[in-house]
């Protein structure tokens, strides 16, 4: 079972916050992942990514010793943990995407004050060609419309890199 949650949360402490999650996985079928929804280009590329982690794991070819880092891997699009935590939640106000894959769990023990965060809106344009090294010749050639596809073309490309 995949679920998703999306919408805003206040994280006083993120050492504390990622803790949490921990705590809550440990000893289940159970994956967390917490998300920095402004760094996503939507669901479907969160869904991509945790199918693109699902099937490295079923084939023997997964780079983290666990599903939630690999999926943070995937949608970084990346294979160094360093890069891909970049995507991840930081102390004070965030925009949240919370993954739960295995178990059914009840996400609202995170608190989470539902919204729609996670679409792609131009206000994400500049953080994401950061976060994905997606060039300008790259906007130009595929034009700004495309950048959700530039995005999982890197999602994508994670397995070429192994």
């Amino acid at each position: 079972m995949i679920q998703i949650l999306e919408g805003t949360v206040f994280i006083e402490n993120k050492e504390l916050f990622l803790k949490k999650i921990k705590e809550i996985s440990s000893g289940k079928n159970l994956a967390i992942q917490a998300f920095d929804a402004d760094k996503l280009v939507g669901k479907e590329h969160l869904t991509f990514a945790i199918g693109k982690a699902l099937d490295s794991f079923k084939n023997g070819t997964n780079i983290a010793n666990d599903l939630a880092k690999e999926i943070m891997l995937y949608a970084a699009g990346t294979r160094q943990i360093n890069r891909a935590v970049k995507i991840g939640v930081h102390d004070g106000w965030n925009n949240i995407a919370i993954v739960a894959v295995g178990d059914i769990i009840d996400l609202s023990v995170f608190e989470i004050t539902p919204r729609n965060v996670l679409e792609y809106s131009g206000s994400k344009k500049s953080t994401l060609m950061d976060i994905f090294n997606i060039t300008h010749e790259e906007i130009e050639a595929a034009g700004a419309h495309k950048i959700q596809e530039l995005v999982l073309e890197r999602v994508a490309l994670v397995d070429v890199m192994k």
